[in-house]
């Protein structure tokens, strides 16, 4: 699902996600436009701090994305075990506790609200030709697959 580089319409989605799919996980992907071949596993959410105008010139109410909601969310995946153990020929990976203050983390932080944790971040560079869909691709499906080794593991 494509979510829209807007607030309030991202926060609807995720909350949709998490109400009627009900996922063990959900995984985020998002553009980081100025990483050029790598991919960047982020740790936690954050609250506070987006001021940032989104597509639609708005931010969110205090610059917050729960009002109640605690300072930071971890995720429940541990990230930097993810980041050590795994590696994808071509690309260089790397562990991240801050996925910034724009809808990237904003839809983060609200996921994992929603899913007690149970979510996910990464942030992919854009296409080019030495990463490709195709590539990319795969380097997505073996990091998910880590993540749902990791979640199989807390299920035991």
């Amino acid at each position: 699902m494509q979510l829209p580089v807007v607030y309030q319409k991202a926060k609807e989605q995720v909350f949709k996600i998490w109400t009627t799919l009900q996922p063990l996980l959900t995984v985020h992907v998002g553009l980081a436009s100025s990483a050029k071949a790598i991919i960047i596993l982020e740790q936690c959410g954050k609250n506070k701090g987006y001021q940032e105008m989104d597509a639609c010139g708005f931010h969110p109410e205090g610059g917050c994305c729960m009002l109640d909601g605690p300072e930071k969310i971890e995720s429940t995946i541990n990230m930097k075990t993810l980041w050590k153990n795994i590696s994808v020929e071509g690309i260089d990976i790397i562990f991240s506790r801050d996925a910034g203050r724009y809808i990237c983390d904003y839809t983060y932080y609200t996921s994992l609200y929603y899913g007690n944790g149970r979510a996910a971040f990464i942030h992919v560079p854009p296409l080019s030709t030495s990463v490709t869909a195709d590539f990319l691709g795969k380097a997505l499906q073996t990091i998910i697959l880590e993540m749902l080794k990791q979640c199989g593991e807390e299920r035991e």
